[in-house]
C-alpha cells in the first residue's frame, strides 16, 4: 500500500509593533484620542489590504501601487514597522514588474497585516 503524505506549511509572521510609537502616540492625543485614531487606522488598514488584494486580481498595478504606499504610511503612523516593510517590498515588485515576487510579496502583506490588526486589537483588549 502506497501512502501519500501532503505536508501542510503554516505560515506565520513575526508581527511586532513599535511600543515606542504607541507610546508616543497616546502622550501626544491622550487615551481617547489616540485610541481613536489607532480604531481609524486599523479599519483604513484592513480596507485598504482588501482594496490592495482586490486592484491585484484586477490587474491595475498603478492603482494598487498607490494603495500599498498609503499602507505604509499609516502602518508606520501607528507602529506597525512589519506591515509598512512589507507594503513597500509590495511596491518594489511592481516597480520591478516581477509578478512572481508580487504575487508571493502580496500573499505575505496580507498575512502580516491581518497579524498586525490581530495584535493591536489584543493590545487594546489588555488596555480596556
Amino acid at each position: 500500500m502506497n501512502v501519500e503524505q501532503v505536508l501542510v506549511l503554516m505560515q506565520q509572521e513575526d508581527v511586532r509593533l513599535d511600543p515606542g510609537r504607541l507610546e508616543s502616540l497616546f502622550l501626544q492625543m491622550g487615551e481617547a484620542g489616540a485610541e481613536d485614531v489607532l480604531c481609524r487606522a486599523m479599519e483604513e488598514i484592513a480596507l485598504r489590504l482588501s482594496h490592495t488584494e482586490r486592484l491585484f486580481r484586477q490587474g491595475r498595478m498603478e492603482e494598487m501601487r498607490k494603495s500599498a504606499r498609503s499602507l505604509v504610511a499609516i502602518a508606520e503612523q501607528i507602529g506597525m514597522n512589519a506591515l509598512a516593510r512589507v507594503a513597500g517590498d509590495v511596491t518594489c515588485c511592481i516597480d520591478a514588474a516581477d509578478e512572481v515576487a508580487l504575487t508571493a510579496t502580496l500573499a505575505r502583506l496580507l498575512r502580516v497585516g491581518e497579524q498586525s490588526l490581530t495584535a493591536v486589537w489584543d493590545l487594546q483588549g489588555a488596555h480596556l
